[in-house]
């Protein structure tokens, strides 16, 4: 009996707990599931607050943007995002689609002056909550040329392409394109990434005449310079009064830095300075030139202009194997060549050029010298200098007033001037041991062992030692080819490029730089003016005259000044 009771009083305990076990553990899920169902609300509500908040921010953002288009475009908003293509063009202007004119007319934008666009890569990767904000993405500035690019696009030239795009280029490069007002630029300082730049004659002249094809200039810009064959980049550093500035019609001060690259790296031949009686070692390759410059100033130019010294150029060879030639011109020819040169020597081995007043072309500037590895690689030395020859003329105005003294016969042989008492002795000296040469023109007298090295030219009839032939062929009677086309030995083709050559380099006498001759000028008028082709258009910009002020073509200034104010 008591068993079966105690059994019971178990069971019911038992039966009791697991009640309880089963309460408590709903207690515990109803606990857990409040607790989510909390978190859920509380996760919703925040995220609409955030929501709520990014819209905020992104109206914000944009009415600031709005602002700030606003502002940059002084009333005109207008963005685009377009695909940029390029295109062969010089400057900084690009072509947009129809539909932007249309757009920018309807504004009034054409009524405030010259367009402005800021141009920005669009990062196609990057999120769209980033958006152009990211300093590294590239930005630059530009006009505009036209407005017949197609659809959807826009035409860079080579300017603004390689300024967006300097390394990687993506398959469907994105350009957002935006209309800003920029201020006039009044001071900028460039950087070219190479030396040389300001041997230039008139670099200055030569920098206006690349910035007269932009509108815009952008800190941190890439400017490409060409000079004839010469290609120089100069990187803006710095501008005022504004880090993106408008380049026209307006005058900018310009400061030009030296370049921070090794002198060693560059491509660009340079001219290395000589300094009078001096002497500076190199080494030249064959088929290569080496450049270097020296100036005769005022003071030399007297001394040289006086007669009393002539100026010497020399080039000693320290190797037997190579050999070189020698070019100097006068600037703005700052790099003579095999075609283009004033004064050469065709030595072999050493050489030295005499320079005197006898020369037309000699005067107060900067001359340029090249050293031409005509054959194999050659250590040499080159000098300038100013000799003086006063000592050597007073000896032969002293030998000669003697000879005149004594009473002289002509040698029938070698054509000098013997004493009579010594003749006879001499003839038959002179006919057993002298033979002159019956070459046309030549009559040189030779020892007989010299007369079998003695040799003359078939084409030009010019003597010299049989050594000497070959290079003398090769360097005056092998045909030269101009880049014209033009194919003239080089006597002629010096001519040809001196003063027909439609690419030879002319200085404008109305921008200042060295530029390509051209053709003949298009307008008779001009060409009886003696204008290239170049300078009849340069020629055609108009200036305020400085008397009446009135506008007048740069090439017409003269006549307006004598027509009109009487001014010869």
């Amino acid at each position: 009996m008591d068993f079966e009771l105690r059994r019971a009083r178990e069971k019911l305990e038992k039966e009791q707990k697991e009640r309880k076990d089963r309460a408590k553990l709903k207690l515990e899920r109803e606990r857990k599931a409040k607790e989510e169902a909390r978190k859920q609300r509380e996760a919703l509500e925040a995220a609409q607050r955030s929501r709520r908040l990014d819209a905020l921010h992104a109206q914000e953002k944009a009415d600031q943007q709005m602002q700030e288009n606003l502002l940059a475009g002084r009333g005109i908003v207008f963005s685009r995002i377009l695909e940029a293509v390029p295109f062969q063009g010089s400057g900084d202007k690009i072509k947009l689609p129809p539909s932007c004119f249309t757009e920018l007319s309807d504004q009034g934008a054409f009524d405030k002056g010259p367009l402005y666009f800021q141009l920005s890569v669009v990062q196609q990767e990057a999120s769209a909550e980033m958006g152009n904000d990211d300093p590294n993405v590239a930005t630059t500035h530009s006009g505009v040329l036209e407005f017949t690019a197609d659809e959807g696009s826009v035409a860079l030239p080579s300017h603004v392409w390689s300024n967006l795009f300097p390394k990687d280029i993506p398959k469907a490069p994105l350009v957002e394109i935006r209309y800003v007002w920029l201020p006039k630029g009044t001071y900028a300082k460039l950087q070219p990434d190479v030396f040389g730049f300001s041997d230039l004659p008139n670099h200055k002249a030569v920098l206006e005449t690349c910035l007269r094809q932009h509108a815009t200039l952008s800190q941190g810009d890439v400017i490409t310079v060409n000079h004839g064959v010469l290609t120089y980049k100069l990187r803006v550093l710095e501008l005022k009064p504004s880090s993106n500035v408008s380049v026209l019609e307006t005058d900018i001060e310009v400061d030009i830095v030296g370049s921070d690259s090794p002198l060693e790296d560059s491509n660009q031949p340079v001219l290395k300075p000589l300094t009078f009686g001096t002497s500076e070692s190199g080494i030249v390759e064959e088929g290569r030139y080496n450049y270097y410059k020296f100036t005769v100033d005022d003071d030399n130019w007297k001394i040289i202009a006086s007669g009393d010294v002539r100026l010497e150029v020399k080039i000693e060879g320290e190797s037997g194997d190579g050999d070189t030639d020698l070019y100097i011109s006068k600037h703005p020819l700052i790099f003579p060549t095999q075609h283009q040169h004033e004064w050469s020597s065709h030595d072999i081995g050493s050489k030295v050029l005499i320079l005197s007043t006898k020369d037309k072309n000699l005067g107060v500037g900067t001359y340029s010298l090249g050293v031409y590895g005509f054959k194999g690689t050659t250590k040499y030395k080159v000098s300038v200098s100013v000799q003086d020859q006063g000592s050597l003329k007073a000896g032969q105005q002293a030998g000669s007033s003697s000879s005149m003294d004594v009473d002289t016969v002509e040698c029938r042989n070698c054509k000098h001037f013997i004493p009579s008492r010594s003749i006879a002795l001499h003839e038959a000296f002179c006919s057993r041991h002298n033979i002159v040469c019956q070459h046309p023109g030549c009559g040189v007298v030779l020892r007989t062992g010299e007369v079998k090295n003695h040799v003359h030219c078939e084409k030009c009839g010019q003597a010299f030692q049989k050594g000497e032939m070959e290079k003398h062929m090769k360097v005056f009677h092998e045909p030269l080819q101009c880049p014209c086309g033009a194919v003239l030995e080089k006597e002629l083709m010096v001519q040809h490029q001196a003063s027909i050559c439609p690419l030879r380099l002319i200085t404008c006498r109305f921008c200042g730089d060295m530029v390509p001759a051209g053709s003949s000028a298009m307008d008779a008028r001009d060409r009886l003016r003696g204008l290239s082709e170049h300078e009849s258009l340069c020629g055609s910009r108009t200036t305020p005259c400085d008397s009446c002020g009135r506008s007048v073509m740069l090439k017409e200034m003269d006549i307006h000044q004598i027509a009109v104010h009487q001014k010869s």
